[in-house]
């Protein structure tokens, strides 16, 4: 792309960023809630095009104007009239769900990569409930008694237990976003290897007649910890594509803009997480019954449902004001 066609094509978005600047920083008016959503879409286009500006326009004069206004940008986000806190509510409640939305192939992908573990495992210890020896890690596959299974409710310390959990599960999340640097290998090794694990236990509780009762302690906090896995994953199969196959754009650029993006969609799982932790360390373990722990489940899935589809609606009634 020749520089003059780059300036024509996106110059209207960063004049209207401009203008929306200078007002914001002249105070002329009070910002709406529109304003801030503009302005922030606005702002992410523009350092995109900084970015790439940077990389194939070095020299043109186009690179330094796209920089000041993107660092006058930048300040003004970051001012009272910016709070932090619409900045988070926005993100959590439009931008993240514009991220997930966009990238939702990549989502879907992980998730599909963790199928295959999870039924490969299963249906290879379903077959020889002795393979879980030689598929699982040591101290699992030792410590894992169907029997036992429910006999510890209520006497675990939930909060350090709820703590080390979600401690490991963030662990798990940013391998897998930075197993993207590894073109991706690294991600889809972790996401096949903890549905492994996961299809070896379901096989062994199915020989056990245990069914029922493996899910039931596995649902509630499984349902909304293994969908942030899948976007964390997804994240990081995203970054690794873009790496493997770089298009018309060098790999330096694409790692820019794409490890950005992929940046996000980690930091929005964190919540998730959170509330995964929450569950698998007060509810999980509760003296409850086994109807209560999939209730909890539902509860869980339908919240998903309701966050994503609120967050939908309100991007694009987003995209419509802003257009």
């Amino acid at each position: 792309m020749k520089v003059t066609q780059f300036v024509k094509q996106h110059r209207d978005d960063w004049k209207q960023l401009e203008q929306l600047t200078t007002m914001m920083h002249k105070k002329k008016k009070k910002l709406t809630g529109n304003d801030i959503e503009l302005f922030h879409k606005l702002y992410q286009k523009t350092a995109q095009h900084l970015s790439y500006s940077q990389t194939y326009f070095k020299e043109e004069e186009v690179t330094p104007y796209l920089n000041g206004l993107v660092a006058k940008s930048h300040n003004l986000l970051y001012k009272d009239q910016l709070s932090s806190m619409k900045q988070f509510r926005y993100f959590f409640t439009t931008a993240f769900i514009g991220l997930l939305v966009n990238q939702w192939r990549f989502v879907a992908a992980a998730m599909i990569l963790f199928m295959i573990g999870v039924i490969g495992s299963f249906i290879s210890v379903f077959n020889d409930p002795l393979h879980m020896y030689s598929i699982l890690p040591s101290e699992i596959s030792q410590a894992v008694d169907p029997e036992q299974l429910g006999e510890a409710d209520g006497m675990i310390d939930a909060s350090l237990m709820s703590a080390s959990i979600m401690t490991n599960n963030i662990q798990v999340a940013i391998l897998a976003f930075a197993g993207g640097l590894t073109f991706g290998i690294l991600t889809v090794y972790l996401l096949v290897y903890n549905g492994i694990i996961v299809g070896a236990l379901a096989g062994l509780f199915w020989h056990y007649g245990m069914t029922y009762e493996f899910w039931a302690y596995i649902v509630p906090h499984g349902m909304i910890e293994l969908v942030a896995i899948f976007i964390a994953g997804g994240a990081g199969l995203l970054m690794g594509y873009k790496l493997f196959v770089p298009g018309e754009f060098t790999r330096m650029y694409q790692l820019k803009t794409q490890a950005k993006r992929s940046v996000q969609l980690l930091i929005g799982t964190i919540p998730l997480f959170v509330i995964a932790a929450a569950i698998e360390g007060f509810i999980t373990p509760a003296a409850i019954s086994l109807e209560a722990k999939y209730a909890v489940a539902i509860i869980t899935v339908v919240g998903l449902i309701l966050y994503v589809a609120i967050g939908h609606a309100l991007l694009k009634k987003s995209e419509t004001t802003s257009n």
